[in-house]
């Protein structure tokens, strides 16, 4: 119904009026919580049904079906799942008092000056033995948010701290879905592309953490023992405990909320039925979430059928000309594919086989390019207001997505290091074939 459609800039257009109506909306009011994002990706896909491709008429019920599969996609619906899971564990951690006897420990026995580098670190090393960045930031932001209260820091910085540590940790994991992606579509082994990776990002995680040790704190009150209950924390100790065994996030997320249920039982804070309607509390926190991730894939879905995704590759492709060009070419597109499709993953694999080739003509080690690939489309979903971290983050703070996006520094200076890689080719790899799985 829908096979090779013609190239067509004009089936980009959805996801650019979305971010129009917006941005727009925002510059006008002076405030970017006047456009709900609900509903703007309403607006957009109402618009969406209304395009068609160049080269074939699809009628209405067509195209229905098509953003109904698109929304239907499995990594969509692992986002949803991630989505209600997550709210469930925020609520129930927050009713028994789990992320406020978290803050109050680490404010006892960790330095004033490395609470929020802290934070940063221990986000990182999670997100690596987990192996996701969602999981991650499901887990850690209620944490975050503790921490802001406390120490008298504007919330949406502490959770651009812990989205940036959820995106480090991600891009460099050797269980992430991304990392799969990209060493896959190149053909090279894990150990070299993280080896390649590292080289690029350690000194953006470096800088971070400098930066983070120079922010102004308000707060850090002094607390006692007395202030918390170390029981409260096992919640938090469990899921890092299970993120370390390389559980599965929609694992590590279940066996988390059952550990607080257990805890708020056990020490009479919850009945049966009040931990049940703290979960559904949660769960309803998330609901216009778990919508937003299914429109998007619809709209995505929509967008690849006009021929809009395919019109962006061709674009990308007439202007590699050399080897710098190519590694170039290979950052900018999958950057722009993440940007239109808010999923890193997606973009990794849509983009890597034209990187390969990328690779193959202009001679680009496939280390470098697994690396670039993995580099620019976490950088950029680390910034995207509209992608399921930032989503998540933000849906869980009580906040607007596009809040967090100035304090995501990390994801920003990946993308600086990244493309100062491009610029000197550093690093500079022995030429051999080792690196190339069999």
């Amino acid at each position: 119904m829908c096979n090779s459609p013609e190239n067509n800039a004009l089936g980009l257009s959805p996801i650019i009026l979305f971010v129009l109506l917006v941005v727009g909306s925002g510059i006008i009011t002076q405030d970017f919580n006047t456009m709900p994002i609900l509903v703007a990706f309403t607006l957009s896909t109402a618009y969406a049904l209304m395009l068609n491709r160049k080269d074939k008429t699809l009628s209405f019920t067509d195209k229905v079906e098509l953003f109904c599969k698109g929304g239907g996609d499995k990594t969509i619906i692992l986002l949803a799942m991630i989505f209600l899971l997550a709210g469930a564990f925020y609520a129930v951690t927050i009713d028994i008092g789990a992320r406020d006897a978290t803050v109050n420990w680490a404010l006892q026995y960790v330095p004033t000056d490395w609470l929020l580098p802290g934070l940063f670190i221990i986000t990182s090393f999670i997100a690596f033995a987990m192996g996701t960045s969602m999981g991650t930031i499901s887990a850690i932001t209620p944490i975050g948010i503790g921490l802001a209260n406390s120490l008298g820091v504007p919330v949406p910085l502490a959770v651009g701290i812990v989205v940036g540590g959820a995106m480090f940790g991600d891009n460099l994991s050797f269980v992430s879905d991304t990392t799969i992606a990209a060493t896959q579509t190149q053909g090279v082994k894990l150990r070299d592309k993280f080896k390649a990776n590292l080289l690029i990002v350690l000194p953006a995680a470096l800088v971070t953490v400098v930066i983070l040790m120079f922010v102004e704190i308000n707060g850090a009150g002094i607390v006692t023992p007395e202030d918390y209950d170390f029981w409260l924390i096992t919640p938090y100790l469990i899921i890092i405990v299970c993120a370390l065994l390389g559980l599965n996030v929609i694992t590590v997320l279940g066996v988390g909320i059952s550990a607080a249920c257990v805890v708020g039982i056990s020490k009479g804070i919850f009945t049966f039925p009040t931990m049940l309607h703290s979960i559904q509390k949660g769960m309803g926190w998330m609901q216009d979430m778990v919508a937003i991730a299914l429109m998007i894939g619809g709209i995505v879905a929509l967008m690849q059928a006009y021929g809009g995704l395919q019109w962006l590759v061709a674009v990308i492709k007439r202007h590699v000309k050399s080897r710098k060009g190519a590694e170039a070419g290979s950052a900018a597109l999958v950057s722009f594919l993440d940007v239109a499709t808010a999923n890193n993953t997606i973009a990794i694999v849509t983009s890597g086989p034209i990187a390969k080739d990328f690779s193959h003509q202009y001679d680009v080690d496939p280390r470098r390019t697994a690396s670039i690939l993995d580099i620019f489309s976490c950088g950029f979903q680390g910034l995207v207001p509209y992608g399921g971290q930032l989503l998540a983050a933000a849906s869980l703070a009580g906040v607007s997505p596009f809040s967090l996006t100035p304090y995501c520094w990390y994801p920003m200076l990946i993308l600086i290091f990244g493309m100062l890689a491009i610029a000197t080719g550093l690093p500079k790899f022995k030429t051999d074939t080792s690196h190339i799985k069999s």
